[in-house]
């Protein structure tokens, strides 16, 4: 399986200047340096945009030429009445998912609004994902008081719409705890954490985790530009997981994942 990071970004971010690593060229470049095959990429300023639709288009021109390394992941905000024309716009795109921030957007992580958004994503075969947060608390914005997502919105979420499947990246440890063990075996099933924001050695609550939620539950994923992408790659590299353990947190369990959402093929 092809190592595939499931958090990053393109695009000029609307609190930090990210210069050419907004661009596709500079991920590219990263994810060769760091042997990154693909990645799901979302777009920075949709985050503000009551409309993302035309910013949508922006990530789905910036990724044309090379969707065989970038995977576009749209951005939907619930509060735009015409939302289910941007779902239908990712289905076509083919588009692995589509991106949520509730937490920007105004609107409650598992309300009316957001459960609609996803119960669409589910007939259209479209993952979710939602970011409990951005960046550390101690580097943002003054002006960037956007909550994190609580453990409680993301298992009334998974609970209230059947078949929804969701990937959350920057969850610490006890969030995922909090998440994972509140949850059925077959709503924790449709659940993905990316690492980017678990630590690794010494402290080790990656190895922890794969301990006691299970390995299939843990995907790769960077948050790049908004973090050092590096960070996930030594993660691994310097953590006693087990071979397959982590070849399927580079890929395999992210492929097979996706697989079961298509019926297993």
């Amino acid at each position: 399986m092809p190592v595939t990071d499931v958090g990053a970004f393109l695009g000029a971010y609307p609190y930090r200047h990210l210069g050419s690593a907004a661009s596709p060229e500079w991920l590219l470049a990263q994810m060769d340096r760091l042997g990154i095959d693909v990645a799901w990429v979302g777009y920075l300023p949709t985050i503000l945009h009551s409309d993302p639709a035309p910013g949508n288009r922006e990530l789905e021109k910036a990724v044309a030429q090379v969707r065989d390394r970038l995977e576009p992941v749209p951005t939907i905000n619930p509060e735009q009445a015409l939302w289910q024309e941007d779902v239908n716009a990712a289905a076509l795109l083919r588009a692995p998912a589509i991106r949520l921030f509730p937490q920007y957007q105004g609107v409650a992580t598992a309300g009316p609004e957001s459960r609609a958004v996803a119960e669409s994503c589910v007939k259209a075969g479209l993952a979710v994902v939602l970011s409990v947060r951005l960046e550390d608390l101690r580097q943002r914005h003054p002006l960037d008081r956007a909550g994190e997502l609580e453990p409680h919105e993301v298992r009334a979420l998974i609970r209230a719409v059947d078949g929804l499947r969701l990937v959350v990246t920057h969850a610490d440890r006890t969030f995922i705890e909090e998440v994972h063990f509140g949850l059925t075996p077959e709503e924790a099933d449709r659940v993905v954490w990316d690492i980017s924001w678990l630590w690794g050695p010494p402290d080790d609550h990656l190895q922890h985790l794969v301990r006691t939620v299970g390995p299939e539950r843990f995907v790769f994923g960077t948050g790049t530009p908004l973090r050092i992408p590096d960070a996930t790659v030594v993660k691994l590299e310097l953590s006693d997981l087990e071979p397959d353990t982590l070849a399927g947190i580079r890929g395999g369990h992210l492929g097979r994942w996706l697989g079961r959402r298509d019926g297993g093929r």
